[in-house]
């Protein structure tokens, strides 16, 4: 496990940890996968019902709210495999909101 997954463990473990339904996976292009899950975060590469793909540079701006999760989406930053309402949760979850 990298330092990378790490960071991304520590920063959302807390904002998933009862949250979530099911397994959402954050895809950081070139460092592995976090899977989200209503426990919190694991490193880990699992089916999941939603899979959120990005740069880690992308992901680190939603993470501090530089960069508007549905922005990247559009732009095509972001890339989103699943259930859109369950993005639009872990959205939510990435940028600390709801």
């Amino acid at each position: 496990m990298t330092a990378i997954i790490d960071d991304y463990i520590t920063t959302l473990t807390p904002r998933a940890k009862g949250r979530i339904r099911g397994l959402a996976k954050l895809v950081i292009t070139g460092h592995g996968s976090v899977m989200l899950s209503e426990d919190g975060a694991i490193a880990g590469d699992a089916a999941a019902d939603v899979v959120l793909s990005a740069s880690d540079e992308v992901f680190r701006n939603i993470l501090s709210g530089a960069q508007n999760p549905i922005m990247a989406y559009m732009s095509g930053k972001l890339k989103v495999e699943g259930n859109v309402q369950r993005a639009l949760k872990v959205s939510a979850i990435l940028t600390g909101e709801g």
